[in-house]
């Protein structure tokens, strides 16, 4: 009787498994949000509001683009259209307006949600953006004392700009910040986040490499070795959290650089299309006690022998307990 009544548990269990899209994965990491079909999918830049909504962007080179705004709960609540703009990184500034970097147009985008007018364009590198190939390509936004940061993946740049005049310029150029020759996928400085003490972090994808930038423009190797570091965050306990983009994980280190622990993975493509688990995380953000993490499912990246040939065709949000790490830090 006993086996029977664990085969029914089993049975149920994997029941439970397959019919649900909210199915934890080893690490505690679900599904919170789907894209609606049919429309821009590829979600890239992140941000969370005051209230705990959480806003995406799909990212097509084309310029067919919006963001998407979920409560909550992870329903989607509004969709503003992009058309033209080919939005990466977002964040909210000391000014309750949201901030988006333009990769296409190499331009800074503000807009005050629910609104979805474009209020204002600052234009960064424009000229340098449009040109062929294009040698500045905006990434990550990150505040600092109401000065906005945004990093430049082709020109190994990172520039500020005071988001009242307008005002923008190279704050540190550096080999340090640029793709290299070779590194792959080919961008250079990426993720952005400052810790408390004012010191700037940037993700050098190409470089599988965070790097640590002081106020004196400083630079040091903060840790090595995470394969395509894409989005990074601090989180309220002062963990770095790194998207590994061509790993399929998230890394989470210490204040000295040292990795605490590793989350996520990728489990194949389910039968309705999405990715169970990470796939090409790329940005990440931390609401109410969690962190958000879009599964951008880019194709410069490895494929799985079990993966459907035209790759994922519905496109996901994950959410990640913050928890505590293997290393008790």
């Amino acid at each position: 009787m006993r086996k029977l009544v664990l085969s029914a548990t089993a049975i149920l269990a994997i029941t439970l498994f397959v019919a649900s899209t909210a199915v934890a994965d080893r690490d505690a990491i679900v599904r919170f949000a789907t894209l609606p079909p049919h429309q821009p999918g590829n979600p890239e830049g992140i941000a969370a509001d005051p209230a705990g909504n959480i806003y995406a962007a799909s990212f097509d080179f084309s310029g067919n683009n919006v963001i998407y705004v979920f409560s909550r709960a992870g329903h989607l609540a509004d969709t503003i259209p992009l058309g033209g703009h080919v939005p990466l990184g977002m964040q909210w500034g000391p000014d309750g307006k949201l901030y988006v970097a333009d990769f296409g147009n190499g331009s800074v985008l503000q807009l005050a949600p629910p609104s979805h007018a474009v209020m204002r364009t600052y234009a960064i590198c424009a000229a340098e953006a449009h040109a062929t190939p294009s040698t500045c390509g905006l990434n990550a936004i990150a505040f600092k004392g109401g000065v906005l940061y945004a990093s430049d993946s082709f020109g190994g740049r990172i520039f500020t700009l005071d988001t009242t005049s307008g005002a923008s310029a190279p704050w540190i150029t550096d080999d340090e910040l640029r793709p290299g020759a070779h590194g792959f996928p080919p961008f250079g400085a990426n993720g952005l986040a400052f810790d408390t003490d004012g010191n700037l972090y940037v993700a050098n994808t190409a470089d599988d490499r965070i790097l640590k930038i002081t106020a004196a423009k400083v630079i040091t190797h903060f840790t090595e070795s995470i394969n395509g570091a894409d989005g990074i965050a601090f989180d309220t306990a002062g963990r770095l959290w790194v998207c590994a983009n061509q790993e399929n994980v998230l890394y989470v280190l210490n204040a000295a650089g040292r990795v605490v622990d590793i989350r996520g993975s990728f489990d194949g493509v389910g039968k309705d299309g999405a990715p169970r688990g990470l796939l090409f995380p790329a940005s990440i953000v931390q609401s109410r006690g969690s962190m958000y993490v879009t599964n951008t499912a880019l194709g410069f990246r490895h494929f799985f022998v079990d993966e459907p040939a035209g790759g994922p065709t519905v496109f996901t949000i994950s959410r990640v307990p913050l928890g505590k790490d293997r290393g008790g830090d």
